[in-house]
């Protein structure tokens, strides 16, 4: 069965919610010109946000984070973008000799080992590129949904990051049944190990298909606390302890 059939659904204020987000979209380009990007996962959520900003040519340039890490069916939706859309994807990547250097001391199997190793590696393939990637910008815009997760739950459509930047989060209030319909209703391209039953996709040793009944992101980083659900990028220096639980062997 496929991600449409399983979870698009149509629900009452789906017009609105579209509308609202397209809103949110144009007035973050009006407001920030040249200096906001799409900071694109490639996820479901992503590519609806993409498919708003090229279906109604709203000035917002798209870039990633080529992690040196990600599924083959990920990386192949920056052509399917191109194609259909005429938009090039600006891919960020790490620096090669911090990779080579890390891999070299702890392994290619680091993330298992501890919070700390785990962290570290997300640092250096994720936190430094997107760095880069938001040098110079006043805005970004992320797929952040409340419903993604009890830490995303309060999540506004807009917000101040912790570089004093203003993170746009235009889906905020969309449900994963309406991401779907979204989907279904434009034809917009998305990632086939949505599939797959991985509604949430990060680098491939820390995704793994969800069963049923498990939460939204059951499947990212599953062997260690839910408190852990994030790798950094979407929270504060506050963040709280976490713990491993158990790790792949």
């Amino acid at each position: 069965m496929t991600a449409i059939a399983l979870y698009a659904r149509r629900k009452d204020g789906f017009d609105e919610r579209v509308a609202h987000a397209v809103a949110v979209l144009q007035s973050a380009a009006t407001e920030h010109g040249s200096r906001i990007v799409q900071a694109t996962s490639l996820g479901a959520e992503d590519m609806v946000i993409t498919d708003l900003i090229a279906r109604h040519h709203i000035g917002i340039r798209i870039a990633t984070l080529q992690t040196g890490q990600l599924h083959p069916q990920t990386l192949a939706l920056l052509p399917r973008i191109r194609e259909r859309y005429g938009l090039e994807v600006q891919a960020y990547e790490p620096v090669a000799e911090s990779v080579v250097q890390f891999v070299r001391k702890n392994g290619e199997r680091a993330m298992y080992q501890s919070i700390e190793l785990r962290k570290a590696c997300c640092a250096l393939r994720k936190l430094e590129p997107l760095a880069r990637l938001l040098d110079g910008q006043t805005a970004w815009v992320t797929g952040l949904r409340r419903e993604q997760s009890d830490t995303r739950a309060e999540v506004p459509f807009s917000e101040p990051d912790d570089k004093g930047r203003t993170k746009f989060n235009p889906l905020a209030d969309w449900s994963w049944a309406d991401v779907w319909h979204y989907i279904a209703t434009n034809d917009v391209p998305y990632n086939p190990l949505h599939d797959e039953f991985m509604p949430s996709i990060g680098c491939a040793p820390c995704t793994r298909a969800i069963a049923v009944g498990e939460p939204f992101r059951a499947g990212r980083w599953w062997w260690e606390d839910e408190k852990a659900k994030e790798c950094g990028l979407h929270v504060k220096e506050d963040e709280p302890a976490v713990t491993m639980l158990g790790a792949p062997r």
